[in-house]
């Protein structure tokens, strides 16, 4: 189910073993495809199916649960080239589904072909390269991995770089070494034995090989180790079994660990063999804290343990301080959500087949000349995915409580089994916390799909995917052809309200972080649906999705901390979502509600110089040169700048509608009253309160939002109050006069504030009460 959150349905792993397996290859796979169809037919004999729309129960069968007749199998370890098996089934049973039943087969989308698990996983790759300062889209990097060059993760995966230098690698059969490999050469070797059919490390030209390097047996005795081979992989000794240098290759000081074979080999050192499950690997298998590659990347499934990611995340890495990884989840996602496109095509398909619109041959060719563009939806998911545990790993150290509360709700619901999930207990967190230190990248992919699990059904379980504005995500999960020629059938499609709400939901928390949603409903009271819907007024108001996609079109032209910040900046500010979440307009028709205030805020934005005063000005001009001089051009500069002056933006559309000012004129009366009253050293000191822990958080978000209102109460009895032909700043200045005495105690009350070095939440308080005094004087 951790896997699972980037597809539509949830789901388990399953499978089943052949008690009486034939020696022959030809006879194992004849009993192999045979159990495999009884296997099928057990499942869909207690299956629902649907016929002209309604559900049918599987006849003799007495039904406990609801109606459920989504069911699809998926191609794994023994059955990856069995979906035409599959499919044959579902057409003797005449399931609803047809050939989507599995997805893979001839009709289908080859994953092989397609790379589509390597590019997915080198997503992660490239992301923690760059974290990492590396360009190893154009500079040689050194790896090892586990695999060879016929297996589609690990050979696709070595093909999409022309600049790695693979140093060595392993699979059951072999053991490689290329002490010094010429990038060009063997990559030109490495292309070559994939295209080879059965190919192995046996196959590979020894003179393409540099001086020191070999192939050589599992079987052997014994492996010389050259100098060659000693300085490369970081070891002392002339001669090892080959068991001990598959662990050397493991522990080898390289940039990258590219596993992309089938095993367990690295583990926790609190760990023992037994805990990992793969009795095969025992002999090899090496502990996290003790690899010395910077950066892992994991192909293929279950490489390391959870406990062995996190001790590497910690404690490993070339200087002990932690390397960089996921989650096998996270970056071999690729072939799980191309999979789930291929269903969900041709089951939108199958209802334009019926409806005599397209033929099955038309269809199979359509599904081809989509398959770049599917591909480009599975990637953007894993560079998002990517992205945001990048994004998550900055900020892990200042969200430790948050995660903390998350992972305690989750656990209270039932949902969450933190001794399973290996997340730390709390006495664990107390630890982290006294060292200043963080959840790791694996610990916050896990909550990354449980945050996603839990919104998923919250959402599927309301009536947000209803939503006519919100089911627009419908036409972003197809490919866009699908959308303009078959947009009549999409409102048709069975798991209409799934798609949406697991697009969504994916697309929204990929941004925002795996606490996002459950702090909102803490603080606010909010259901999950409705802490959404905010977030999508505020992501479309205030225009996030062009800015992030500016943001993202400098990636690899600026240094990754640049880019983060900068998103991370536009991520802080400001806090709309919350405004919406107590606002009525919440639960107006999105589309109108996003069109009036959308205007607003270009509006405000386009007259912000001419608004602001000298110090917001000056620090403006600041974060702007800063930020050309590290390459990012000045426009983006400029507004990622303006979202921190804009805070006031959707309150002064709200007082321009209520007192019929323009909204212009309510702008220069809310900035000018600011002005006179010295507000925006209220602001600055309760960004200064300290926020280490949920209180604390609770308390500023009080403060901040008491800040906010009062600016616009006072600014909305002042629009009332001023003739049109007034300036703003004698208009304000009129509008204190006639205040005299409260403002005054006000004023007194800053004055004595401002001499305090570090006035708290409790002062701070006291004195914005005297402040909302003056509304209505």
């Amino acid at each position: 189910m951790v896997k699972n959150t980037v597809i539509v349905p949830v789901g388990s792993k399953g499978g089943f073993v052949l008690k009486r397996a034939p020696s022959d290859r030809d006879g194992l796979m004849r009993e192999g495809v045979a159990c495999y169809q009884d296997f099928l037919r057990g499942l869909l004999d207690l299956t629902d199916n649907l016929a002209g729309g309604a559900v049918v129960p599987p006849r003799g069968v007495r039904r406990h649960d609801a109606d459920d007749p989504y069911l699809v199998v998926a191609a794994d370890k023994g059955t990856a080239t069995f979906s035409d098996y599959a499919n044959a089934i579902s057409a003797e049973y005449g399931f609803w589904l047809g050939d989507a039943f599995a997805s893979g087969g001839s009709a289908g989308y080859d994953h092989k072909a397609m790379a589509i698990t390597a590019r997915g996983a080198w997503e992660s790759t490239q992301r923690h390269a760059r974290e990492l300062g590396l360009h190893i889209d154009r500079e040689p990097f050194t790896a090892v991995g586990v695999g060879d060059m016929s297996g589609d993760v690990f050979g696709n995966g070595l093909l999409l770089s022309r600049t790695v230098r693979l140093v060595a690698a392993f699979d059951h059969r072999h053991i490689f070494v290329d002490p010094e490999p010429d990038p060009a050469t063997s990559f030109a070797e490495r292309e070559r034995l994939f295209r080879l059919p059965r190919s192995s490390w046996a196959d590979y030209d020894p003179a393409r090989l540099s001086p020191g390097g070999g192939v050589w047996p599992r079987t052997a005795k014994a492996i010389p180790v050259s100098a060659q081979m000693r300085e490369a992989l970081g070891i002392s000794a002339t001669s090892l079994t080959p068991q001990a240098l598959a662990s050397a290759i493991l522990l080898a000081p390289v940039d990258l660990l590219y596993n992309g074979g089938i095993g367990t080999f690295v583990k926790a050192t609190t760990e023992s063999h037994a805990d990992a499950g793969d009795r095969t690997n025992d002999g090899l298998r090496v502990n996290g804290r003790a690899l010395r590659c910077r950066m892992v990347v994991e192909g293929g499934n279950l490489g390391f343990t959870q406990r062995g990611r996190i001790e590497y995340a910690l404690a490993g890495g070339p200087d002990g301080a932690g390397g960089r990884i996921n989650t096998d989840a996270i970056d071999n996602s690729g072939g799980v959500e191309t999979s789930d496109h291929e269903v969900n095509i041709k089951i939108l398909l199958g209802t334009v087949i019926a409806d005599g619109e397209l033929t099955l041959r038309q269809r199979d060719t359509l599904l081809v000349s989509m398959t770049d563009e599917v591909a480009k939806l599975v990637l953007r998911d894993n560079y998002f995915q990517n992205q945001s545990l990048a994004l998550a790993r900055r900020t892990a150290r200042d969200a430790l409580d948050g995660h903390a509360r998350f992972i305690r709700f989750l656990e209270k619901a039932g949902r969450l089994d933190r001794a399973i999930e290996h997340l730390p207990t709390d006495e664990e967190i107390a630890e982290r916390r006294r060292g200043q230190r963080g959840l790791t990248v694996p610990e916050l992919a896990v909550l990354l799909a449980y945050s996603k699990i839990w919104l998923n059904e919250a959402l599927v379980d309301s009536t947000l995917p209803d939503d006519p504005w919100i089911a627009t995500a419908l036409d972003r999960y197809f490919p866009k052809v699908l959308a303009e020629r078959f947009g009549a059938w999409l409102p048709r499609h069975p798991l209409r309200r799934e798609i949406i709400a697991t697009h969504v939901t994916n697309s929204m928390i990929n941004r925002v972080g795996s606490i996002f949603v459950h702090r909102l409903t803490e603080a606010t009271g909010a259901t999950p649906a409705e802490v959404v819907r905010a977030y999508l007024l505020a992501r479309e108001v205030f225009g996030y999705v062009d800015l992030w996609q500016a943001v993202e079109a400098l990636d690899g032209q600026v240094s990754e901390d640049v880019l983060a910040g900068l998103l991370l900046e536009a991520q802080r500010q400001p806090p709309a979502t919350s405004w919406f979440l107590r606002s009525p307009r919440l639960r107006e028709d999105m589309g109108p509600t996003i069109t009036r205030f959308r205007e607003g805020v270009a509006t405000l934005a386009q007259a912000l110089p001419d608004l602001l005063d000298a110090p917001a000005l000056q620090r403006r001009a600041q974060f702007v040169a800063r930020h050309v001089a590290q390459g990012v051009p000045e426009a983006l500069a400029a507004r990622v700048a303006s979202f921190r002056d804009l805070g006031a933006a959707l309150d002064l559309v709200e007082v321009a509608v209520m007192t019929g000012q323009p909204l212009l004129r309510a702008a220069r009366l809310y900035f000018a009253l600011g002005d006179r009253l010295g507000l925006a050293w209220f602001t600055d000191r309760i960004e200064r309160l300290p926020e280490d822990g949920h209180w604390l958080l609770q308390v500023k978000i009080a403060l901040r939002d008491d800040l906010a209102g009062i600016r616009r109460s006072l600014t909305a009895d002042l629009a009332k109050s001023a003739a049109p032909e007034v300036p703003a700043d004698v208009a304000c200045a009129d509008w204190i006069a006639a205040r005299e005495q409260a403002v005054q105690r006000a004023t007194r009350l800053a004055d004595e504030l401002r001499e305090v070095t570090a006035p708290d939440a409790t002062m701070l308080s006291v004195a914005l009460r005297e402040l909302r005094g003056l509304a209505g004087g």
